[in-house]
C-alpha cells in the first residue's frame, strides 16, 4: 500500500517518462525524515533529472511543499541503474573521401587595431550601461 507522498511522486514521474510501468518508489523513514527512492527505466533517467537537474529540483520543490502541508521532511533520491546499455550504433564503415585534408596556415598574420586613448565620459550612457552590466555579472553565482 502506497502513501500519499509515494502516490504524489509516482503521478508526477509517470507523466514524464516513456516507460511508466517501470517506475518504482521505495519509502523509508529515518532521523532525517522520509526518504523516497525513485527508480525508473535507465532510458528515462535523463527525463527525470532534466537539463542541469531542473526537473529533479522541481520535483523536490513540490515534495517540500507537500512536506510543509504534512509536517514532514521529504528527500528524493533518484536511483541509478548501472545495467543501462545504449542502443548499438551502426557499425557501417566511414566513407572515404577523395578530397585531401585542408591544412591550417603555418603562420597567422597579426591584426593591429587602432586604440582610441581618448578618455571616456564618465557620465555617458554607454559608461552607465556598461557599469550596470558588469554589476549584474558580479551577482552571478558561477
Amino acid at each position: 500500500m502506497s502513501t500519499i507522498d509515494q502516490q504524489f511522486v509516482e503521478y508526477i514521474v509517470k507523466t514524464l517518462v516513456n516507460n511508466p510501468d517501470k517506475v518504482q518508489i521505495d519509502r523509508t523513514i529515518d532521523e532525517k525524515g522520509v526518504l523516497l527512492s525513485l527508480e525508473v527505466d535507465p532510458e528515462d533517467v535523463g527525463r527525470i533529472i532534466g537539463r542541469r537537474g531542473a526537473t529533479a529540483q522541481s520535483i523536490r520543490t513540490l515534495l517540500r511543499a507537500l512536506g510543509t502541508k504534512n509536517d514532514a521532511r521529504y528527500n528524493l533520491k533518484i536511483v541509478n541503474n548501472d545495467d543501462y546499455e545504449p542502443a548499438a550504433k551502426s557499425e557501417a564503415p566511414a566513407e572515404e573521401s577523395d578530397e585531401e585534408p585542408v591544412e591550417a596556415p603555418a603562420e597567422t598574420e597579426a591584426v593591429e587595431e587602432e586604440v582610441d586613448d581618448a578618455p571616456v565620459d564618465e557620465g555617458s550612457e554607454l559608461a552607465k550601461k556598461t557599469r550596470a552590466e558588469l554589476a549584474d555579472l558580479d551577482d552571478l553565482d558561477i
